[in-house]
């Protein structure tokens, strides 16, 4: 009897685990092909521009336009939306949703070109998409708009799913292996022309769709009273009362560092690293920039997220990687000129600091109850790109005529590291808190 017993629950505790490991692997997976191309555009940048006619003095601000406001831009809009259709339709309408959107996008982007006005497609004129770059612009909007639902669905679904005490070390892996998308969006963007590289992006994502039909919805999501429905996903309640409204928006201001380092200090490596006095043989391509920054930063989100676990705390884990990313800057600007392995030995150390991208996350979706808990999760990555990289930019582009290139970044970067300490220091601790609630 007892033998038959514990066959029983052997049997029971299976089934129950392989709905959880098939949602972390899902969404692990996902968000390989979502930081894939989210960063494709920036690898290929120079070469897709040049291209479609840019000139070569004219690429780095037509890929600010395109990449750090345009892209980031839909980003925010999308989070919104697919936040918004994740708390009152199910987390799994986001996963499947936004890969298809984003996907089917960056398969266009491999197609634009100039039309002629009398030709086949002549009508794209009378719309305003007529030439290649404007095209560009709508696609990169659409596709951040896709990219937007995918981490924060993921990551909603997955926190449901794990054992509270168990769920920051899936959101790590979930993280830990997306980021990973960059690496291979690297080596194909050098490898592959442009337009091919696209083709692989929006292939990777539409594959994944078979992969998704077996993964379960959150049973916290399906065990919402009725009741609740007319305030689920309703975004204006993270903006009131005040106390919530702070708690939302210390969430965002914490991971302002990470996405500054990625939309200026990364991204346009060759040009601060020229206006530092490096020279062109020893400047890193955009593309190696980023391999070895999300190299360090997938060891950062290991590394944050097992400490975080061996802290008991999540606001610790975050201080000290706010203060590795802070060395991290100093040493970016302070060493030069030098040689290229030493930009990429500090592009490592910077990716390991802003590696706690997995424990913020995870913040993200604890701070909230279960009927709003996907719309902070994925509206506040979104607003952390944005902030991090569109809102870094245009203030790097702003200082820049007056302090100079490198030196503009550098005021900007001090400023976004203290405003991200200060945030934390205004969190609660959410380390094993039960997220079985809801907000009020």
């Amino acid at each position: 009897m007892h033998s038959g017993g514990s066959e029983h629950d052997d049997r029971a505790s299976s089934g129950t685990q392989r709905p959880v490991i098939l949602a972390v692997t899902v969404a692990a997976l996902g968000y390989f092909v979502d930081i894939f191309d989210l960063l494709l555009f920036a690898i290929v940048r120079k070469p897709s521009l040049t291209d479609l006619g840019v000139g070569i003095d004219q690429v780095k601000d037509v890929g600010i336009w395109l990449d750090n406001v345009i892209q980031t831009t839909g980003l925010v809009v999308g989070g919104i939306f697919w936040g918004i259709l994740g708390d009152r339709r199910g987390r799994l309408s986001v996963l499947f949703g936004s890969i298809i959107c984003y996907s089917v996008a960056n398969v266009l982007n491999a197609f634009i070109a100039d039309v002629a006005p009398d030709g086949p497609l002549g009508v794209l004129h009378s719309i305003g998409l007529g030439t290649a770059l404007r095209q560009y612009e709508v696609l990169r909007f659409v596709a951040g708009f896709g990219l937007a639902g995918e981490l924060g669905a993921g990551i909603t679904l997955v926190s449901e799913l794990l054992p509270k005490e168990s769920r920051g070390l899936g959101t790590t892996i979930v993280a830990s292996v997306g980021v990973l998308g960059a690496v291979a969006a690297a080596i194909v963007g050098e490898l592959l022309h442009w337009r091919t590289a696209y083709l692989v992006g929006g292939g990777l994502g539409l594959a994944l769709l078979f992969l998704r039909v077996g993964v379960v919805e959150s049973g916290m999501f399906r065990s919402l009273p009725t009741a609740t429905h007319t305030t689920r996903g309703a975004f204006w309640k993270l903006l009131w009362p005040p106390a919530r409204f702070g708690r939302y928006l210390a969430v965002i201001l914490i991971g302002l560092p990470i996405w500054f380092a990625v939309g200026v200090l990364v991204k346009y490596a060759p040009e601060l690293g020229a206006s530092m006095g490096i020279g062109a043989t020893e400047l890193l391509t955009p593309g190696r920039a980023i391999m070895w920054c999300y190299i360090g930063l997938a060891l950062g989100d290991v590394s944050s997220g097992v400490l975080s676990q061996l802290l008991r705390s999540r606001r610790a884990a975050v201080f000290i990687f706010h203060g590795i990313t802070a060395l991290a800057i100093a040493g970016y600007f302070v060493i030069a000129p030098r040689p290229a392995w030493v930009s990429a030995a500090l592009l490592l150390v910077l990716g390991f600091g802003i590696g706690y991208w997995a424990v913020f996350v995870t913040i993200a979706a604890e701070q909230f109850g279960t009927n709003l808990r996907a719309t902070a999760a994925t509206t506040a990555p979104n607003f952390v790109r944005w902030a991090g990289a569109a809102g870094s930019a245009l203030a790097w582009k702003y200082f820049e005529p007056s302090l100079g290139t490198w030196q503009s970044a550098a005021l900007v970067g001090g400023v976004v590291l203290v405003i991200a300490v200060v945030a934390c220091l205004a969190l609660r601790e959410t380390f094993g808190v039960s997220l079985d609630f809801l907000e009020e």
